[in-house]
């Protein structure tokens, strides 16, 4: 599909659901919220359904309060795979109606589907779709979308940020869009237990292949009393070592399971990697969950490193 065509189906349907996958992180909310926005806009019905609200980003979850209502028409928007929709996969597989994401590797079983791969952000997708529906990019919209487009780019310092992401960004400073704060609230600000919790991770990281991959990790003991929002970025730890083309993070899940982040800086695929355990993502961040002992989930992560460096 077009993002022309995408805006048409909206305007001929109403009372949407938006979905964000777990975990959430300021790409799928930003998009979410600002989604909903557009659309009360023009007079819609919308709700934004997600796993979580962490704190860190109230500046856009508060922007929106969920209505009642019989939803006609589903969107995903920042999901690759269904089985990301955590808690809400049973309810929602097999009735997604609009996909939209930036992930090569989406999987998404959707009738209609729109994916940029070169996009840094979804973010980016969302005020290109907004601005074809014709509607106006407020204060809170534009907060929405720097959120989306300025976490998912690192601050815009990722392998992913293009000419285009500045340019967007650009707009959106035009706008009036709280940058100063955001970027103190998404990067500049952390809470005693969290830089407790990165001197823990760095006593524990891992070096292997030849000291080209890095690798860190949390259990849940570690992070007993955290919410996710105190641990978002720990991921971007690894890949700032000089010398380390692959940074691994692994995270305990308390259904028995790691969640592992892969992240580069280009020169190696970490989406290539991380497809070799069943995930998917970009060249330069991707994922997968690894099932069994820690010990066992390292070994298996220090192998395939091994191999791809």
């Amino acid at each position: 599909m077009t993002i022309k065509e995408i805006a048409v189906v909206l305007k001929e349907n109403n009372d949407f659901e938006i979905l964000t996958h777990n975990y959430p992180d300021g790409d799928c909310l930003g998009c979410g919220y600002a989604l909903a926005l557009a659309l009360r806009q023009l007079g819609k019905r919308a709700n934004v359904i997600t796993t979580d609200k962490p704190k860190t980003f109230k500046i856009i979850t508060s922007t929106v309060e969920n209505e009642a209502f019989e939803p006609k028409f589903i969107i995903s928007v920042d999901v690759a795979d269904e089985k990301l929709l955590g808690a809400n996969e049973d309810k929602y597989r097999g009735r997604i109606d609009l996909c939209i994401d930036h992930h090569g590797s989406n999987v998404v079983d959707a009738p209609l589907k729109y994916v940029d791969s070169k996009a840094a952000a979804a973010g980016e997708i969302i005020f290109e779709l907004i601005k074809e529906l014709g509607a106006e990019v407020s204060r809170d919209i534009a907060n929405c979308l720097y959120t989306a487009i300025s976490t998912d780019t690192g601050c815009f310092r990722y392998v992913n940020t293009t000419s285009r992401t500045f340019r967007y960004a650009a707009e959106l400073l035009d706008i009036g869009c709280d940058s100063e704060l955001i970027n103190k609230l998404m990067f500049d600000t952390k809470t005693k237990r969290r830089v407790e919790l990165e001197r823990d991770v760095l006593d524990k990281m891992i070096f292997c292949a030849d000291d080209k991959c890095a690798i860190i990790y949390t259990t849940l003991e570690m992070v007993k009393g955290m919410g996710d929002d105190e641990t978002e970025g720990i991921a971007s730890i690894p890949r700032q070592i000089e010398g380390v083309k692959l940074g691994i993070t692994i995270r305990e899940k308390p259904d028995d399971t790691y969640k592992v982040s892969a992240r580069s800086n280009g020169d190696v695929d970490a989406c290539a990697f991380c497809k070799r355990f069943g995930g998917g993502g970009h060249i330069g961040a991707a994922g997968c969950t690894l099932t069994g002992t820690l010990d066992s989930v390292i070994e298996q992560l220090k192998a395939a490193a091994a191999e791809t460096l």
